[in-house]
């Protein structure tokens, strides 16, 4: 595989025709000992207004957790969180009285609406837990906040986008109260996916783990990119792989 200055070297300035990347390495990093977080997007100290979020999409963040450490208890307001174990196991607690336990396969939809207070953790006194945090703007403010948790099987996502979050709860999906739809697929060497969104609709795909080619183009783990319009996005695994795929507004 290429290196870094290989792969800017065949996107000029980032974009392919419609699809801009951002690369994983371009991302703010925050390093706190018991914490290592990688901000697709603005988030707490690390600012950047060429990328304050896309669409409706607010927050990804690729965070690792030592063992048996958290993050305290805090509040939210107004936000459809997602949480999107890729390791190990993470562990929820909140003012509504939910209380769970995640692991690979599990989708987490918290809504924050009118106000919630949650703490998430790593449980485990031996293993890591690495996983993304997902922030979407609501389609309405001031709503009940609520939760959800639902698992999807390795064979469910296997060489498919399989659609994991949706306003409808469509195929068995979490519930968001969010224009958006939110797609995970796993690809090995050679297996493939084509993508194919609505004239009107927005396409962000962050590369969760391994490497994958984006209409023959390599992209690795903690890249991402975005495009307007109803281009297809053709994805094959390059390595063992795990992709999301948001629509959006």
């Amino acid at each position: 595989m290429g290196g870094v200055s290989d792969r800017r070297g065949a996107i000029e300035k980032g974009t392919w025709t419609m699809f801009t990347v951002r690369f994983g390495h371009d991302r703010g990093h925050a390093e706190r000992g018991w914490l290592d977080s990688w901000h697709s997007f603005s988030f707490g100290e690390f600012h950047d207004p060429e990328h304050m979020g896309f669409r409706g999409l607010r927050v990804i963040n690729e965070d690792r957790v030592q063992p048996a450490k958290q993050f305290g208890t805090h509040s939210h307001r107004d936000m459809e969180i997602v949480s999107y174990v890729l390791e190990g196991e993470l562990e929820h607690r909140d003012s509504m009285g939910n209380g769970a336990v995640m692991v690979p396969g599990d989708v987490q939809r918290m809504s924050a609406g009118r106000g919630v207070t949650h703490s998430e953790g790593n449980p485990s006194h031996v293993n890591i837990v690495h996983f993304l945090q997902i922030w979407l703007l609501p389609s309405a403010k001031g709503i009940s906040p609520s939760y959800e948790q639902k698992t999807f099987s390795r064979a469910q996502k296997q060489a498919n986008l399989c659609l994991i979050a949706s306003p409808d709860g469509r195929d068995g999906s979490v519930t968001l109260h969010a224009d958006a739809r939110m797609y995970a697929g796993c690809f090995d060497h050679g297996e493939s996916a084509v993508y194919r969104p609505a004239p009107d609709r927005h396409t962000y795909l962050f590369v969760a783990r391994g490497v994958v080619l984006i209409n023959g183009r390599e992209l690795r783990a903690g890249d991402g990119g975005s495009q307007s319009g109803p281009d297809e996005l053709t994805i094959v695994g390059e390595s063992q792989s795990e992709v999301l795929v948001f629509d959006l507004a």
